[in-house]
């Protein structure tokens, strides 16, 4: 009898604010491992005596914009409560979070899997602050906080249980960091720690109850989730089949041994002791940011991607790569915009994309704007330029040229039939063997003759005009 995984995902997204969430402090660029530690807090950070949380609004903003996005309910009033627990990287011995009263209720994640598309449910979206990091240092047998994290804004996105093997949290887990990149909610930087998750996963035999779940701990990066995963998964069926039980407990991911393992107990809702906390009032959100936010929602990813299939014509995989990103998505739809979209779609993601990443670009640093691209398709759909000429186009471009300099100085191709029998009829003179092997059966020694010919031309023949022509000479030479 089979086993049934059962998984659910609570999702950590670190809004894109400049503050924190309850503190004037600003917050830390980039990764704070590359900071001086203990650098970015202030009173609030450090729970000195006296000091009183105030909530960001732009938290609230960016939370409210996210669950409209998912179909949440957002709760016209959201409290804020205690979570109590105490590690040497939480000043205050409790963390701000919200428990009873989240700001959004409910939603849920689209996800294309195999061309179909998905909703995944959500539990709810709550608010609250980061805690510090502790450092291990066994050298010296010491560990030291570093609080440049503590107190950062953050999102914690529930999903229901309803996720059933590694292959379909890795697709949700892709499908709402793209959708909170898009959104500028947060920058989904996972090496940094922005967008991590914990994954509980439990194991049970088909129409038996939810089993004993596990919690996997702070993973940051989707192949690593999916290998943790399927690795808990494997040690919570051998462990049943063994007759043993599952423990409810925190886990880590182990990429050494590639296993999880145990961390401490895992604790429930009342071990930490929620109360509302006496300090911060229920937040009232306004039922004008809500409209607001509602009309600032962009046309959301997946939507998207099914639009560029269904209204432009775009294989699926061409439309979810060209909508991985909102910068991306909003370049081609600019090209395509101007010429023919299935074109504006293989160059921009087989050789523009190709070329920065090349060269260590992302494509808002792109020389080459939306409508010089379109510019150098139109001039090879027009014929002005050959495929091989508007690639060598493309390089100069990214080196600063300007596209119709350019093609004035390299471009015009060759589609006159009589000069192109005048560069054919001697490439088939001195390779005479060549054109005897050809008319005795070597078909493949045509490519030969095409390379000859386009290298004599500089590249500029048009190859369908030349191929027709090499073909009427070659045949030309058969013994009557």
């Amino acid at each position: 009898m089979t086993w049934q995984p059962v998984i659910g995902l609570e999702v950590h997204a670190q809004l894109k604010t400049r503050s924190k969430l309850f503190s004037p402090c600003p917050v830390a660029g980039g990764s704070t491992a590359d900071l001086a530690p203990n650098t970015f807090v202030d009173e609030v950070i450090l729970a000195l005596p006296g000091t009183l949380p105030v909530p960001n609004a732009e938290a609230i903003r960016l939370a409210v914009r996210l669950g409209l996005a998912l179909g949440s309910t957002i709760d016209r009033r959201s409290q804020f409560s205690r979570k109590h627990y105490f590690y040497p990287d939480l000043p205050k011995g409790y963390q701000i979070s919200q428990y009873e009263d989240p700001i959004c209720r409910g939603g849920t994640v689209p996800v294309f899997l195999d061309g179909a598309l998905r909703t995944f449910a959500l539990r709810r979206i709550h608010l609250e602050e980061d805690a510090g990091k502790t450092i291990h240092d066994p050298r010296r047998n010491e560990s030291r906080v570093d609080l440049n994290r503590a107190g950062v804004a953050l999102l914690e996105i529930v999903s229901e249980p309803v996720l059933a093997s590694s292959e379909e949290a890795i697709a949700y887990l892709k499908a709402l960091h793209r959708l909170v990149v898009w959104l500028g909610v947060c920058d989904g930087d996972m090496e940094a720690g922005n967008f991590r998750c914990d994954a509980n996963v439990s194991v049970r035999r088909p129409g038996e109850p939810l089993g004993t779940r596990t919690e996997i701990k702070n993973v940051n990066s989707f192949r690593f989730v999916g290998l943790a995963i399927d690795a808990e998964i494997k040690r919570q069926i051998e462990l049943l089949e063994r007759g043993g039980s599952v423990v409810q407990e925190t886990r880590g991911w182990d990429e050494g041994s590639g296993q999880t393992r145990a961390l401490r107990g895992k604790e429930d809702a009342h071990d930490y002791r929620y109360f509302p906390d006496p300090d911060l009032l229920v937040i009232d959100v306004a039922e004008s940011l809500i409209h607001a936010e509602e009309r600032a929602l962009p046309e959301l990813p997946h939507l998207r991607q099914r639009r560029f299939v269904d209204a432009l014509g775009l294989s699926p995989y061409d439309a979810e790569v060209l909508t991985q990103d909102k910068v991306r998505a909003d370049y081609f739809e600019a090209v395509a915009a101007r010429v023919e979209p299935k074109l504006a779609a293989n160059w921009l993601i087989n050789d523009l994309l190709g070329a920065l990443s090349k060269s260590g670009l992302d494509l808002v640093q792109s020389p080459v704007l939306p409508e010089t691209l379109a510019a150098l398709i139109a001039h090879l759909t027009a014929g002005t330029l050959s495929s091989r000429m508007a690639k060598d186009a493309l390089q100069a471009l990214l080196q600063g040229a300007d596209l119709e300099r350019w093609v004035a100085e390299h471009g015009g191709q060759v589609s006159d039939s009589a000069a192109l029998v005048q560069v054919i009829e001697p490439i088939l003179d001195k390779n005479a063997a060549q054109v005897a092997d050809f008319l005795g059966g070597k078909d493949k020694l045509f490519g030969f003759f095409v390379g000859q010919a386009m290298k004599a031309l500089g590249g500029k023949a048009n190859p369908e005009e030349l191929q027709r022509i090499l073909r009427e000479r070659l045949a030309a030479r058969r013994s009557p």
